[in-house]
């Protein structure tokens, strides 16, 4: 398995330790459920360095771009970032990715750690004869995210400019002799940053970040979290997660985050077929089959994932994931369902070895977090 450069870090604070996508990851440090109510109630520091970071530059980056992701890419600004998916010939979901913007001729791409080295042959094939750069910076930089309420709150002592960052928004910053890359991003529903850095400085960083804050203190306002609450997380957000409720068998259509799929975007003077595109176009006309729904349960039974979905005496799905949810005290799931069972308050019923259990469909996010005063 691969580490990160902060090993050391997660070694010293004796995280439980597991293998995801050939990466040494802290699962928890103190524990799931703590350090899930920690983020919603504070903040949390997280480790997410197993992301790929792909650098995208030259003469034609922004034309390359147009034409892998399914949004619009030449409306963007410099120092804006912008959430989109990256499709198969057939509208499947590659990836869901973060890219960020430079300049007119320089971009990053954030792509998910399970994904990465498949996607590096995708970029160089949708590349082909375009002048434009693809550089895997994963392996040489780093990346650590801060989520939670009271996160701005600390980092606003030793930076004015990024609390005044909008969402989806980054900057750069020079730290010491570093350049770092802040940007108002997570996958939490809460408040936040993600920080890129030069991997062999991230252990001076983040003692330089930190210096103020004692994380063995009941009342520190940042703690170290794992991937476990990073996924109840981002399941009370609403948030797909690769695996789940994207992938390359699933049509981008059906994953709610319809959003990050603009049609149109070959419309404009600038703008590039994508991917996949003829696909989706193909998929509008005859009609979507199904869809991701949220569904609230009864009682304190989670659905798990491949478990059927049935309403009506019928199946109309299946689980895509399913929590306990710390926050709100009762299990919630995602999955995909037969546009017949998508409308709110439809009565389901989870059907697993033991029997089934009692839900309805309802919107998501199941969670949201509330405003800064």
């Amino acid at each position: 398995m691969q580490r990160t450069p902060l090993h050391s870090f997660h070694a010293d604070k004796k995280a439980k330790m597991v293998d995801f996508a050939g990466w040494e990851m802290p699962m928890f440090y103190s524990g799931i459920l703590e350090e899930h109510n920690q983020v919603r109630k504070s903040g949390g520091l997280f480790d997410v360095s197993h992301m790929g970071r792909v650098k995208v530059t030259g003469r034609h980056a922004r034309k390359f771009l147009e034409k892998l992701c399914t949004r619009k890419i030449y409306d963007m600004v410099p120092g804006q970032c912008r959430y989109s998916l990256v499709c198969n010939e057939q509208g499947g979901v590659k990836d869901d990715i973060i890219v960020y913007r430079f300049d007119e001729d320089d971009f990053l791409l954030v792509v998910n750690a399970s994904n990465r080295e498949k996607l590096l042959p995708h970029f160089e094939k949708v590349k082909g004869d375009l002048q434009t750069k693809i550089d895997d910076q994963t392996l040489s930089t780093a990346m650590v995210a801060m989520q939670g309420p009271k996160v701005m709150e600390m980092i606003s002592k030793f930076s004015s400019e990024i609390p005044t960052l909008k969402r989806y928004r980054f900057t750069t910053k020079n730290l010491m002799i570093m350049k770092v890359i802040v940007s108002r991003t997570g996958y939490t529903g809460e408040d936040g940053v993600e920080a890129i850095l030069p991997a062999t400085f991230v252990g001076m960083a983040m003692k330089l970040i930190l210096k103020d804050v004692d994380m063995t203190s009941p009342d520190a306002i940042v703690k170290p979290a794992g991937l476990g609450c990073r996924d109840t997380l981002r399941i009370e957000a609403g948030m797909p997660l690769y695996g789940h409720e994207l992938g390359e068998e699933v049509n981008a259509l059906q994953c709610g985050v319809d959003f990050a799929i603009s049609l149109d975007k070959h419309e404009g003077e600038r703008g590039e077929r994508f991917v996949g595109q003829d696909a989706l176009e193909s998929a509008v006309k005859s009609g979507i089959k199904q869809r991701l729904v949220g569904i609230a349960l009864e009682g304190k039974r989670s659905a798990r994932q491949g478990m059927k979905i049935m309403s009506g005496g019928r199946e109309v799905g299946a689980v895509s994931s399913g929590c306990l949810s710390p926050t709100l005290g009762y299990p919630i799931a995602m999955g995909f369902v037969d546009i017949s069972a998508t409308e709110l308050g439809t009565p389901v019923q989870i059907d697993c070895d033991r029997g089934t259990f009692e839900g309805k469909v309802v919107k998501m996010p199941f969670y949201v977090a509330p405003k800064p005063q």
